[in-house]
Formats: structure tokens, sequence, C-alpha cells
């Protein structure tokens, strides 16, 4: 059991930071992606509305696999060419954002309209209302399904072993090729996305914890 630790888990330590390095700046590029298209498909003006229906349609009608072929192996015939690692990020943020955008939509429709008419009556401006009054109250609707697009990202990360890069699923499976120990291998890699998912899921549920504490006593 040592001898197999020693040989397989720094290589898949190696693999799991590439791992990482995609699920935070995915999701950073996610979370600023869903706010933009969420409240764009809000907008009353056409030409927010429009951009960010398209955005929000495309990618969540498409597949990410496919994505990943178009932007790391078509854009280069365009004149534009990106590095692996960046290809990853932005990708799993366009695609996870699209379907993030739809959550924050969905979280600000669900505040009740009167919030919306008291901040009127206060003589605040829309813009006002929105991040001073709705927003507060959706983001406590927006973090468990949040968590949830999270945890799919982390998983989606291992599609990018398509455009060349090594990360946890595919360095195990590079891993079992060359040793043939299929059932522990893929055993650990399971456990490491476990642990790593289980990580995820504790510090989402630290922050709804935090955010409903920090409302109520704002209450």
């Amino acid at each position: 059991m040592i001898e197999f630790l020693q040989m397989h888990l720094p290589p898949l330590v190696a693999g799991l930071r590439v791992t990482l390095q995609l699920t935070v700046g995915g999701a950073i590029c996610a979370l600023v992606l869903a706010v933009l298209a969420g409240l764009g498909r809000r907008s009353r003006r056409r030409w927010l509305r429009w951009p960010a229906n398209v955005y929000v349609e495309v990618f969540r009608g498409t597949s990410a696999m496919v994505q990943l072929f178009w932007f790391y192996f078509a854009l280069p015939f365009f004149g534009v060419s990106l590095p692996a690692l960046l290809t990853g990020v932005i990708v799993l943020g366009l695609n996870s954002g699209a379907y993030g955008a739809e959550v924050v939509r969905s979280a600000i429709d669900h505040v009740p309209r009167g919030q919306w008419e008291a901040g009127r009556a206060l003589n605040m401006s829309e813009a006002r209302i929105m991040f001073r009054v709705v927003l507060p109250q959706a983001l406590p609707m927006m973090l468990p399904p949040a968590g949830n697009l999270l945890i799919e990202l982390m998983k989606n990360t291992a599609l990018v072993s398509l455009i060349t890069l090594s990360e946890l699923t595919f360095t195990a499976q590079v891993q079992r090729a060359a040793t043939l120990e299929t059932v522990p291998l893929f055993a650990l890699t399971l456990l490491i996305y476990f642990l790593l998912a289980q990580v995820l899921l504790t510090g989402m549920r630290h922050l709804e914890r935090s955010v409903t504490r920090h409302r109520g006593q704002r209450a």
C-alpha cells in the first residue's frame, strides 16, 4: 500500500493541481458571467437582454466537449490561439455561467415585488434597489444551486484532457496504462474527487450560513 501511494500519489497530486486551477478559474469566470447574464436577461433594454439570452441559450444548448474543441482547435483558423489551460478555464466558465445566469434570474424573480415598490416609494433608483434591496435577499436562494453548479464544474474538468491537459482523470489513465493497476488507481482517484467535492460543499454551506446570519443581524 505504501509503495503504491509512493508511486502513484505524486503524479495524481500534479493532476489535481491542474484540476484545482481549472475549478477555481472557471468558478470565478462563471460567477462574473452568471451575474452579468442573469441581470441582462431581466433588463428592459433589448441591447442588454438579447446578447444575454443568446449567450445563455447557446452555451446551455451545446455540448461542453464541442465548446472545448471549438475554442481550442477551431479558433486558431480565425487567428486566435489560446493556451490549453486558459481555454479550459474560459470554456468551463462560459458553460457554468450560462446555467448560473438562470439561477441568478430565478432568485431575483422570487423576491417579492413589494420590495421594488418600497424602494421606489423611498425614491431609490432601479440600480440602487437591485443592489441594496433585491440582491441581498436573492443571494441566499442562489447559493444552494450555485453549490451544485460548482461541483458540476469541478467534475467537468475531466473533459480538458481532450485538449492536451493532464488533469486528475487523465493522469490516472496514464498511470493505469503504465502499471495496469486499474482498480486501486481509480479507487484512489474517486476518493480524491469525493474529498474535493466535500471541501467545496462544506465551503458553500459555510457561506450560506454566514449570509443567512448576516441577513438576520441586519433584519
